[in-house]
């Protein structure tokens, strides 16, 4: 990992993060799948407003980890709390409408319709959901409809793909699928956005395309959770880096520090040397 100014970290963590307000904890957290302890007692907490990256070696459990705190994946033991509620038991879809939601490392939009189309699949709770209220509250519904479609339009000029709106999805790029992805997230208006290798497979022009917009969204008070392989990525977004490495929780601190740990150099490279 590049060494990074600790100022330009620590700037990266705002105020409410600095006073230690949680939005999402892990605790003790452990999943099995047959012999396997893919995650194994793990715990931690994303402050509001923080960038909180998470790095490991492959098979580390990273990925597991993030779907279990998605809601993708229920633990076998320990527990997940969004704004102090526990929400161990619940899923997915009610994990984004307590404001966390999350990407994948790799996107898969709904091909064969256009970009503006599958933004709007992220708008949630909708009147028009419910049949019988496009035949009671019609005004509603078509008013809720131009709001959702006059926000999709804000958030592709945002992820920068308004000029593709009325193209199918398949005609992206893996970059541009990325942005796509995250607009989509962005139309259940998260307060915490789980990002999971947003740098993988993307061009380096793209690329810094998507940092400055994760920026921009911290900057809005966005919390970000991050998977990243691309340590200089984590480097210049994030104020603290957790390591994982055989399902546990190896180490934490400012990607300084935790480039200069031995023990993250020796499960990266096998060596402590």
């Amino acid at each position: 990992m590049p060494d990074v100014d600790q100022n330009q970290a620590q700037a990266s963590l705002t105020p409410a993060a600095a006073e230690g307000a949680v939005l999402v904890e892990a605790k003790d957290l452990a999943i099995q799948f047959g012999g396997l302890r893919a995650v194994d007692g793990m715990s931690l907490s994303l402050h509001r407003g923080e960038m909180l990256g998470l790095i490991g070696p492959n098979g580390a459990g990273k990925t597991t980890l993030f779907n279990l705190i998605a809601g993708n994946l229920r633990p076998t033991e320990g527990r997940i709390l969004i704004g102090g509620r526990d929400v161990s038991a619940e899923g997915a879809d009610q994990r984004i409408a307590c404001g966390v939601g999350r990407t994948f490392q790799i996107p898969r939009p709904f091909s064969e319709m256009t970009v503006l189309e599958n933004v709007l699949t992220g708008r949630q709770d909708q009147a028009g959901e419910r049949i019988w209220m496009n035949f009671l509250q019609g005004a509603r519904v078509a008013r809720e409809e131009r709001q959702a479609v006059g926000k999709a339009r804000a958030l592709l000029d945002f992820v920068t793909l308004s000029h593709l709106e009325n193209e199918p999805a398949r005609v992206l790029s893996g970059g541009q699928r990325k942005l796509l992805e995250l607009a989509r997230i962005l139309m259940a208006e998260p307060t915490a956005i789980l990002l999971d290798e947003p740098a993988a497979g993307v061009n380096p022009t793209l690329l810094e395309v998507i940092i400055e917009r994760i920026r921009r969204l911290n900057a809005d008070g966005k919390s970000i959770f991050l998977i990243e392989h691309n340590m200089e990525m984590v480097a210049r977004l994030c104020s603290r880096v957790v390591v994982m490495a055989a399902g546990r929780h190896l180490t934490e601190g400012t990607p300084r520090d935790v480039a200069r740990d031995p023990a993250v150099i020796e499960a990266y490279l096998g060596t402590a040397a």
